[in-house]
């Protein structure tokens, strides 16, 4: 599970900086990069907005999980 927490974290951080630079240059990455539009940009949108729904609802475990790993490690 800890591999499928870094990928969606990594994706949500992707989706962050492309809406960083919407905000603050009015230009998509994404669109740029894939077609504004096309099905292949609308799929990245929807796997980065599943990416930020995982994070959400997995927020709790995902701190157990890495706290209780970290734990384990000896200082």
């Amino acid at each position: 599970m800890k591999t499928m927490d870094v990928v969606a974290a990594v994706l949500v951080v992707v989706g962050a900086l492309n809406w960083g630079l919407v905000g603050l240059f009015q230009f998509d990455l994404v669109a740029a990069l894939l077609g504004d539009g096309s099905l292949l940009s609308r799929l990245v949108y929807c796997i980065v907005g599943l990416a930020g729904i995982f994070q959400a609802m997995q927020w709790k475990a995902i701190q157990r999980r890495w706290s209780h790993e970290h734990a384990a490690v000896p200082a």
